[in-house]
């Protein structure tokens, strides 16, 4: 038969893909740049089903991308921007060479640069918020600048909830457009540069995210009327500048009946959002400024520290309107009788707990009471801890007194030496009862030997009050009992596996109470015997 001879790897995936010297040779891009475009268009590369296939019959490790991806990045402007940055330093190592400094100054000047707000639109949805948690993170160790006007649009908005300081850093969790976005902020410690970390994939995805954030922040800022740029940035201190709008443009929002948990809900966030209005804070040189200026502000507080520390400090140590001052040290020298001195773990506590705490428990020098996680909600079952319970209790509105594990240690000190006394008139007691009891049954046994007859007493029987709810309670029981008995295999199967789930939570929970009831019995000892030893 004749006909054309079907080559082999020219149809089907084979010619789907292509390989990465290939894609990089048809841009003209070295590896640098190719990485650098891709990552920045969003190209990644693909494994093929059939790669032996696609190899054309080799097996060698190679890396392939679709060809569709390669021929749209041929359109890009960007690479021929690359290109042009390419033949500029090659002009400007040429220029130094031959030491003429007009034409590296002429070089410098016009130097290649280009923007990636076209990519940004095509590549970012429109609704973004949820994704920026991520951003963040990456961007609060190389770029800044656009953080900084992140975070006084949040202490404008006010849209802060939840703070957690754990040991990777300070876990933030902000309310945006019905978005809840969660971020982390590292420590400011002595960096130690990894050594198996690409830096320049780390700047290229740095440029992408910068551009972005800028993009965001442009929009979140015209929604709170304000101007953007903002011109001042050097202190979380200061307000941010609106953009004047004239009295036609003002107009009041629609207000829509709503129900009553939901009502509820939003009186609560306006008064977390007012929670430390009318307060007045001090940070001292040693506390982490930027973290707590920055949660301060986002309640309504004002702040302010040392000028020798940082610029934009407001008023001073001296200023008699103080009403807390935050120090992170044992003791201080000099001290105001009109405000509080508390430890900085105070404001983290009063934001979670939505309500300002008693400041006796953060006083200076005073053992500060668990840091409890806000993104742990506990369901029935749980094992609850019991500073969690006194701070439901100060949102109900109790005032719960002194903390229960110092009145337990107090009364067991004082009641130490009662228990004694009465163990040892117990002991004695129980011995005259013994005497008497074996006298009565040697009594007894002499009657029995000589043949006369036992006094036996007759006593009226008291009736047994059934309780009608214990009863019910075995009826319901009974009742569940025969209800699993006629179920079928997969609902037996089920059943027994949530079953199962069940006791292991309830398992779970006793541990962790058995585990805390040894942990204050260890501390108790501590210091009774502390104790102890100031006595002797």
């Amino acid at each position: 038969m004749g006909g054309l001879q079907k080559k082999k790897f020219e149809r089907g995936s084979a010619t789907n893909y292509i390989t990465r010297n290939k894609a990089r040779k048809k841009l003209q891009l070295s590896l640098p740049d190719f990485r650098r475009l891709c990552i920045i268009k969003g190209i990644y590369p693909h494994e093929p089903k059939h790669k032996k296939k696609v190899n054309k019959g080799s097996t060698a490790a190679r890396t392939f991308y679709l060809l569709k991806d390669i021929r749209f990045l041929l359109h890009e402007p960007i690479v021929g921007k690359f290109r042009e940055y390419k033949v500029f330093v090659r002009k400007l190592k040429r220029a130094y060479g031959k030491t003429e400094w007009s034409a590296v100054e002429r070089l410098r000047e016009n130097k290649p640069t280009y923007k990636l707000d076209h990519i940004i639109k095509e590549r970012v949805s429109v609704d973004i918020t949820g994704n920026l948690g991520e951003i963040k993170i990456l961007l609060y160790q190389f770029n800044f600048f656009f953080l900084v006007e992140w975070m006084n649009f949040m202490i404008t908005s006010r849209a802060l909830r939840k703070v957690f300081i754990s040991i990777k850093g300070i876990y933030y969790q902000a309310e945006i457009m019905g978005q809840l976005i969660t971020w982390l902020v590292p420590y400011q410690f002595a960096h130690d540069h990894p050594t198996d970390v690409d830096y320049r994939v780390m700047a290229t995805f740095t440029e992408l995210y910068t551009t972005l954030l800028g993009f965001v922040n442009f929009r979140l800022y015209h929604s709170l009327n304000l101007v953007y740029p903002p011109k001042k940035l050097s202190a979380l201190s200061a307000s941010l500048a609106r953009v004047v709008s004239t009295e036609d443009e003002e107009a009041e929002l629609d207000q829509f009946p709503v129900e009553g948990a939901q009502e509820k809900e939003q009186k609560l966030q306006e008064a977390l959002k007012k929670l430390f209005n009318g307060l007045k804070f001090f940070l001292n040189r040693e506390t982490p400024r930027e973290s707590l200026a920055f949660v301060i502000r986002c309640f309504g507080g004002e702040v302010s520290w040392d000028k020798s520390v940082c610029i934009g400090s407001t008023y001073d140590v001296t200023d008699e309107t103080i009403t807390h001052q935050i120090v992170d040290r044992p003791n201080i020298d000099k001290q105001y009788i009109n405000r509080y001195y508390i430890q900085p773990q105070w404001v983290y506590d009063c934001v979670n707990a939505k309500i300002l705490l008693p400041v006796e428990d953060y006083f200076l020098g005073v053992t500060l009471p668990p840091h409890l996680s806000p993104f742990v909600e506990e369901k029935d079952g749980d094992y609850v801890p019991p500073e969690k319970l006194k701070i439901m209790a100060l949102q109900r509105g109790e005032k719960p007194g002194t903390n229960p594990n110092e009145d337990e240690e107090e009364e067991d000190d004082e009641e130490v030496e009662d228990e004694e006394e009465e163990n040892d008139d117990n002991e004695e007691d129980d011995d005259e009862e013994e005497e008497a009891e074996e006298k009565n049954l040697q009594k007894m046994e002499e009657q029995r030997s000589q043949g006369k007859s036992l006094h036996v007493k007759v006593t009226p029987g008291k009736v047994k009050v059934e309780d009608p709810a214990r009863l019910e309670q075995e009826e319901k029981a009974e009742e569940k009992r025969l209800a699993v008995m006629m179920m079928k295999k997969k609902e037996k199967y089920l059943y027994d596996k949530i079953m199962f789930g069940k006791k292991r939570k309830i398992r779970e929970a006793n541990k962790l109470a058995a585990k805390r009831k040894a942990h204050d019995d260890a501390e108790k000892s501590k210091k009774k015997k502390a104790r102890k030893e100031m006595n002797m």
